[in-house]
């Protein structure tokens, strides 16, 4: 995942299991950013994926072009694992 979508994930209310998994997942540097690469079932990716909606602003919530960005990106690896539940 994108580093700018486990900035805003790590910031918010997570359960154990979602908590547990950014945590042991592993910085990759890309760049002037980081990949988190996170090894969980594709259940928990989309429950992350769903949390991190935010960053696609919404009414009284400005949206910022690369945190929206960031969160497409996302969006398309884990749409590739296996089909939403």
């Amino acid at each position: 995942m994108p580093g700018k979508v486990a900035d805003f994930l790590r910031a918010t209310e997570l359960d154990d299991g979602e908590r547990a998994a950014l945590d042991q997942g592993v910085t990759v540097r890309r760049g002037q950013g980081y990949t988190l690469r996170v090894t969980v079932v594709p259940a928990v990716q989309h429950r992350l994926l769903v949390r991190c909606q935010p960053l696609d602003g919404g009414p009284g919530a400005p949206a910022v072009p690369a945190q929206r960005k960031a969160r497409r990106e996302y969006e398309n690896r884990v749409s590739t694992l296996t089909p939403s539940p």
